[in-house]
Formats: C-alpha cells, structure tokens, sequence
C-alpha cells in the first residue's frame, strides 16, 4: 500500500511545484503592471493617486483636465452639454456622483469631484478620488492644482503665465482705446430676472475685471463684486449697465427683454458697443473658455 502511494505522493508534489512556480511567475510579472503612484496633498489630506492616470472620470473640472490632454472616461452633464467641448467629448460617458455601478463599469484610476458631491467614501473605494470645493482656489491656481494632480504641474504653470501675459496685453489695449474710466457690466438673463456679475463668476468676468483689469460700474462693484452675481428685474438694468455691456445670452432662454424700449434706450445698448457670448458655452473659467472668451473680447473691444 505504502509503493501505491508513494507515486501520488510524487505526483502531488509536482502539481504544488507547478502551482508556485506559476504564482511566482504572476508576482514577477506584477511590478510591470503595477501602477505608479504618487502623494498629492488634496484639501482633505494626502492621498495617493496615479502618476500617469489613463482612466480619468471628472465629476468635476473636466474642462480643467482636457486642457492638459487628460484622458477622460466619464463626465458630468454640463460639461458635456457644453458646446465647446461636445466634439473633445464625443464617445465619453456622461456620469454622476449617483452612478456608481456605471462608474465602476468604467474602471477608473482617478475620480476628480466637488466637496459637495454625495457618495464621496464610495467613489474612494472605487479609485483615488480628489475633491475640490467650488471657489476655493481662484481661476488660475485651480488650473495649476489639476496640473500637479495629473503631473503636469509645468505645462500647467506655463500656460498660466502665458495667458496672464497676454491678458494684460489685450487689457492695456483695450483701455487705451476705450479709455481708462470706461465700464464693462456682464449680465445675463434669467427666466424673470437679470443677472449681473462681480470679478469671478465665469461668463469671462475674471478675464474682464481681473487679469484686463477693466472697470465695473459702481452698482455693480457695491451689490456684485463680493458675493460674485447680483439678481435685480428688468426695470432696473439701466442702473446697472455699463458704457459696454457683455451679455451672456442662453440661446433656448426667454430673451423677449432685448425688445424693450428699456433695453434699446440704454446707451450701451444704442451705441452698438453690447457684446454678446454664449451662456452655454461661457460657464467654465478653464483654459479652453478662457482661450475662447480672450480671442472674442480682443476683437469685439478692439474692431468695434
């Protein structure tokens, strides 16, 4: 009985041998597969993250990580109903902080999301996932903060530098044609309301007010300038407009306003010096809306 099992015994131990050497083999190969990471230092703490991401899925700041050629896999609504950016987004799915089980279908390496966005514990047990709160870091750092999260922190300062640059060259043009003390107001309509906006409110108010250093009428800068957007009626628009007037038009909107003998008594508006921007493309304050805002507002201030 003992020489019939000694030949299963042998048999056992090659199969075991087998087994380990095929487990070695996959531990071997792991490192060559395994992903890179990296300590980024988030608003919420540390947290280790891709170095070279390849599945992206931004919540938020997708416009911010497609400046940088980051590869995107899911997206949130309004960027992708953005029509700057349809064409760059064309085949990404569109996805929100409550699909988890389509994210998770998606097989992220990275997750980017608002601070007030639900579900956030889950998403981080689905991949590294790094907030930002709305408003927290201005305009530019925002953009040098998605540079350092997908390291590329020196094409993102580059750029920064640049725009800045050329901004206040555009600026210092545009003053000395219109005149140092001329207003700008950005407004926009509203279902019943108007809108009238400060320094930081997309729409390229950070472009008009800050880095062209251009003036706002004092109504605005008194009720808009610290809370961002002032809401005021119809009625009352004259108060707020300035000698040129950038008006952020939601092309599905109810714009029946722009037929008033209010609207067309305002001397911006009977000087010919309103320039109009999409709504739907001018919500963003990323490098592809702001590229596109700063060509716009160089031709329209300057040819007019």
């Amino acid at each position: 009985m003992k020489k019939l099992l000694i030949p299963f015994l042998f048999l056992f131990v090659l199969i075991l041998s087998a087994c380990g050497n095929k487990e070695t083999a996959n531990t071997n190969n792991g490192p060559e597969t395994e992903t890179e990471t990296f300590t980024y230092q988030s608003e919420t703490g540390p947290i280790e993250v891709p170095t070279d991401p390849q599945r992206i899925i931004a919540l938020t700041n997708g416009p911010n990580v497609m400046a940088l050629d980051g590869n995107i896999v899911g997206i949130d609504q309004w960027t992708n109903m953005n029509p700057l950016f349809q064409e760059s987004l064309e085949g990404v799915e569109v996805v929100s902080e409550e699909n988890l089980e389509k994210i998770i279908e998606l097989e992220p390496d990275l997750i980017i999301a608002g601070s007030h966005m639900k579900n956030i514990d889950k998403l981080n047990k689905i991949a590294p996932t790094v907030v930002y709160s709305w408003g927290k870091l201005d305009y530019l750092t925002q953009q040098i903060e998605i540079g350092k999260l997908l390291n590329k922190e020196k094409e993102a300062e580059e750029w920064v530098n640049d725009f800045k640059e050329r901004a206040e060259s555009a600026g210092e043009a545009i003053r000395a044609k219109i005149g140092e003390d001329a207003t700008v107001s950005v407004i926009e309509s509203g279902p019943k309301e108007i809108y009238v906006f400060g320094n930081n409110y997309a729409r390229g108010t950070e472009i008009l007010y800050q880095a062209m250093e251009l003036k706002m009428p004092e109504n605005v800068k008194e009720l808009a300038l610290e809370s961002g957007i002032y809401t005021l009626s119809s009625e009352l628009l004259p108060e707020f407009a300035g000698d040129y007037i950038i008006f952020s038009k939601n092309p599905d909107g109810d714009n029946s306003f722009l037929e008033t003998e209010l609207w067309k008594n305002i001397p911006a508006v009977k000087n010919g010096r309103v320039f109009e921007i999409n709504s739907k493309a001018s919500t963003y304050s990323d490098p592809i809306t702001l590229e596109y805002l700063l060509e716009y507002f160089e031709k329209s201030f300057l040819n007019n």
